[in-house]
């Protein structure tokens, strides 16, 4: 026991140092002019070119500081979030065997997780790193929830049109308290076609405001260590109902 109590220690700093030194190298210090003019234009930028994931991700680190200590609190409220906060485990290539979990059987966690990244042409490589936040804690709670991103598309079974993005970003944003989500929710279905907007206010939108509402906080889900339960398992622990319109 005090062996693997050791090993557990050993990991966690280690992922911790790993963390710290990839937040030092890419960390660039701002004033508050300068978060205040960042935050202008990369909300500018963002509305009139929603594809400049650069620019969301900026966003995102300047206007969220209430927001991640918020997320962080949720996470120290279980005993899941809390060792998430303590390990620092990371998504990408290096850290899960995507070959691995498109072997495991149909309805696994796993397995829905890869088969998304697989059909949307995904790669968990994708995620930029945090800038521009200074607190080591509250950089790791912004690169986890870009990290978890996709398990939450996956697990939802939201696809990468507007339609989904828009909803995801409802479920996240009423759950993390992010500005760039609410606004991504908001600005994203003015941009829906019609068809898909009707879609969207009868079924998405009323769907996505219950499950952030009433799911347990998905940025506090160790995700890796449920590789292999079963989703629906998993739906009913989390307490989402999934969205069902035909």
């Amino acid at each position: 026991m005090r062996i693997i109590t050791i090993v557990r220690r050993w990991s966690s700093t280690t992922s911790y140092n790993s963390f710290a030194e990839e937040l030092q190298k890419n960390f660039i210090p701002t004033n508050t002019l300068q978060r205040t003019l960042l935050s202008c234009g990369a909300a500018l930028v963002s509305l009139l070119n929603p594809h400049r994931g650069d620019m969301i991700a900026c966003l995102g680190e300047v206007t969220g500081d209430t927001a991640l200590k918020h997320m962080r609190q949720k996470m120290l409220e279980t005993s899941e979030g809390e060792n998430i906060l303590k390990e620092k485990p990371r998504i990408n290539s290096k850290t899960v065997s995507f070959d691995k979990l498109s072997q495991m059987p149909e309805n696994t966690i796993g397995r829905v997780y890869a088969d998304f990244m697989r059909d949307n042409n995904i790669t968990a490589d994708s995620r930029l790193p945090v800038q521009f936040i200074s607190d080591p804690e509250l950089a790791f709670v912004m690169q986890r929830y870009r990290e978890v991103h996709d398990l939450v598309h996956a697990t939802l079974f939201m696809k990468t049109t507007m339609l989904g993005e828009v909803a995801v970003k409802w479920v996240e944003g009423i759950q993390t308290k992010l500005p760039m989500c609410i606004n991504g929710g908001i600005w994203g279905a003015g941009r829906l076609k019609p068809k898909h907007r009707q879609l969207y206010l009868k079924f998405y939108l009323p769907w996505a405001i219950r499950t952030g509402s009433n799911a347990k906080f998905l940025q506090g889900i160790y995700f890796e260590k449920r590789w292999e339960q079963n989703i629906e398992d998993f739906h009913k622990e989390m307490n989402i109902v999934r969205l069902n319109y035909k």
